[in-house]
């Protein structure tokens, strides 16, 4: 992976290529079509795929989710009417390519990812990030607190990851969020997940986890207060914090996202999850990630393109932060 850290000159930045002039299907794989980061001389906000499997715990295949995202995001235009933006052209939004990471040596993994995210995190610039498996938030939320100092996290998953251990291994894609809070690299006050559901091993997974200062919105308040109520919800818990917004897509119910690792039953739907992601345009992420798309058990790209518009989603929030500094 290369970075280029010039500030972007003035003038229009750099939009996707043309789909009525170049066909969707054609040109290079870059995430909406976009430039590459070598070919621009400054960017404001990057995308960034962490093709990084090792932490898994069930089924494998999320080393392969970036490349999946970005084939997946060549149907993506440059308005988002949604947002009323156009997040293209209201920054310079560039495919940073994909940051190397040693698929044998997990620790070894965690400071090639940390390296990468802090070169491009310079200067405050948002990331987004196309993962790989969750274990990837950790080495993301090390450089981001080098850069911001603690954030607030809304933490979207079926699951907490806020787990000790898995057969004593300390990093895997089940533990980022507990070793992240031991380390103080996250706002207690300010932290929260949503979309809890499923089994558990025990209730002390709940009791450790509100220890570690986390909040939970389950997935199941969606059927008493609906996606606005479960925005006040969020935006209560997070007020003005720096934000970083993690996205398990195993969030989504698997008959919307079918290509995941640890698929459980009972999840929000793809329109859900991106009126709540529409709900936070406002506040200052300084990054995101989405996380455990695992193509080889998706199919017709069901998970893939979820995960691409989630993305875009995220893009078009921080495209619109930048362009207002």
């Amino acid at each position: 992976m290369t970075t280029n850290s010039a500030p972007r000159p003035a003038g229009a930045p750099i939009g996707p290529v043309d789909g009525q002039i170049s066909p969707r299907y054609a040109g290079f794989s870059t995430f909406a079509r976009l430039p590459r980061i070598d070919d621009v001389s400054g960017w404001d906000v990057a995308v960034v795929g962490v093709p990084f499997d090792a932490g898994v715990t069930f089924r494998s295949g999320a080393r392969f989710g970036p490349s999946s995202i970005r084939e997946a995001s060549r149907l993506l235009r440059p308005y988002n009417p949604a947002l009323e933006s156009m997040p293209f052209a209201d920054a310079q939004v560039v495919d940073a390519g994909d940051i190397d990471a040693n698929p044998f040596d997990i620790v070894a993994a965690l400071d090639q990812m940390q390296a990468g995210f802090s070169r491009l995190m310079s200067d405050g610039r948002p990331v987004m990030t196309l993962g790989g498996d969750h274990t990837i938030a950790l080495p993301a939320l090390r450089a981001i607190a080098a850069e911001h100092g603690p954030v607030g996290l809304v933490h979207f998953d079926a699951h907490l990851d806020t787990w000790d251990t898995y057969f004593s291994a300390p990093y895997t894609h089940g533990t980022p969020f507990r070793r992240a809070s031991q380390e103080g690299l996250l706002r207690k006050d300010r932290s929260a997940h949503v979309g809890i559901r499923g089994s558990l091993y025990s209730r002390k997974d709940l009791i450790d986890d509100e220890e570690l200062g986390f909040t939970i919105v389950h997935c199941r308040d969606f059927d008493r207060i609906g996606a606005e109520g479960i925005v006040d919800r969020i935006l209560d818990r997070i007020g003005d914090a720096p934000l970083y917004v993690s996205i398990d897509i195993d969030v989504l119910d698997p008959g919307f996202a079918p290509g995941t690792g640890t698929p459980e039953a009972g999840g929000m739907t793809s329109r859900e999850l991106l009126e709540v992601l529409r709900g936070l345009h406002g506040t200052p992420i300084v990054s995101a990630d989405i996380v455990e798309v695992s193509p080889p058990y998706d199919h017709a790209d069901i998970t893939a393109v979820a995960a691409a518009n989630l993305a875009y989603e995220l893009v078009t929030i921080m495209s619109s932060q930048q362009a207002a500094r």
